[in-house]
């Protein structure tokens, strides 16, 4: 294995910066998701680092060596792509040693290697098989194996579970959490679904524009978010725009008084988490922030219950709570109240956020 930098990497369309100064540190063994909308230059900055797109400028650095100029087929790259790329004609074993052939490795050789990969996926009895006679599951699985047989330096994967249904995608997201664990891979992951992230990754890389917005673990982002795009990204959030009057007194736009962290005496914006809220039909004493409102959607969601409640003419939260009888009685256009700490409002001072979330 090896560490991966990424050193002031842009990549440039004529005027579109669809990667603008990226520098990145990947240490050995880490496994490090790319996180963004569509767009935002992720998976343009994955395919630098395979070797597939050149960039305008910046470096790629593989263990000590500079591989920015390298062919994809001279860097020790294993790479996954989204929609497998499995060869339909050929057989499970066939697949993934093909790129051992191609590299001219012993007979013997690539017969041991394409035996060790299929064993670590768990796939060495269907060896035989054609891709079209297996599951969905199990060819993304044979795309992970070809990857692996290399026995890769860095372990690249694009979005490599947005092709499964929900309940698959999560079975495979943990095998291959797993896997990346057992064999200590450096592994670059690029997606857009924020739950898969918080699962797999040890670090998240949040981007927009081409550019990084924030690095940090799953913890760092979420209770720290560097700006309202992040919060809104990074988990879900109710935003409130106002202004804080006096430390700690904030009013919103639609006139509501809150209690807040905040100090910085100006326009300022709340995120609030739904599940740091809690709703009751009756006001409680005591509380930071207990503001009445009316609920406009109910969501039941099994263990949890979504409530959008409208607190304002200009504002409306959503919290979510555990189910149980006392809430069962809830419906929409009930009157509730809404309650939480001032410590859980993560305030942005205005300038300090950029447009985007929830």
């Amino acid at each position: 294995m090896a560490r991966l930098h990424l050193d002031g990497i842009c990549k440039h369309y004529g005027d579109l910066r669809a990667v603008d100064d990226v520098t990145l540190e990947v240490a050995d063994g880490e496994f490090v998701v790319l996180l963004g909308p569509s767009g935002c230059g992720k998976t343009t900055t994955l395919r630098v680092v395979a070797g597939l797109v050149e960039p305008t400028s910046g470096t790629v650095w593989l263990g000590a060596h500079d591989v920015t100029r390298t062919p994809p087929w001279r860097r020790n790259a294993g790479l996954v792509f989204q929609s497998y790329a499995l060869f339909p004609h050929l057989t499970v074993s066939e697949n993934v040693a093909f790129g051992l052939e191609m590299r001219k490795i012993d007979p013997l050789e690539i017969a041991r290697r394409t035996s060790d990969a299929l064993r670590l996926v768990r796939l060495a009895h269907l060896g035989d098989r054609l891709p079209r006679q297996l599951s969905g599951g199990q060819q993304q699985r044979v795309a992970l194996a070809r990857a692996l047989v290399f026995h890769p330096d860095v372990l690249l994967l694009d979005e490599p579970l947005s092709s499964l249904d929900a309940k698959l995608r999560q079975e495979v997201r943990v095998e291959i959490r797993e896997l990346q664990r057992t064999l200590g891979l450096t592994t670059v992951m690029v997606t857009h679904d924020q739950e898969e992230a918080l699962t797999m990754a040890d670090r998240l890389v949040v981007m927009r524009d081409g550019a990084i917005c924030q690095v940090g673990t799953q913890r760092d982002l979420y209770e720290r978010p560097a700006d309202r795009f992040v919060a809104g990204f990074v988990g879900r959030s109710s935003f409130i725009d106002g202004r804080i009057e006096a430390p700690g007194c904030f009013r919103s736009a639609g006139g509501v008084a809150l209690r807040c962290s905040g100090t910085a005496v100006g326009a300022a914006t709340l995120a609030l988490r739904p599940e740091r809220m809690s709703v009751a039909t009756t006001a409680r004493a005591g509380m930071d922030n207990d503001v009445p409102g009316v609920v406009e959607f109910v969501s039941y969601l099994g263990a949890m219950v979504d409530m959008h409640v409208r607190i304002s003419s200009h504002e409306r939260v959503i919290v979510q709570v555990p189910s149980g009888p006392a809430l069962e009685a809830i419906r929409v256009g009930d009157k509730v109240h809404v309650a939480w700490s001032a410590e859980q409002a993560i305030v942005f001072a205005d300038g300090a956020w950029a447009d985007g979330g929830n």
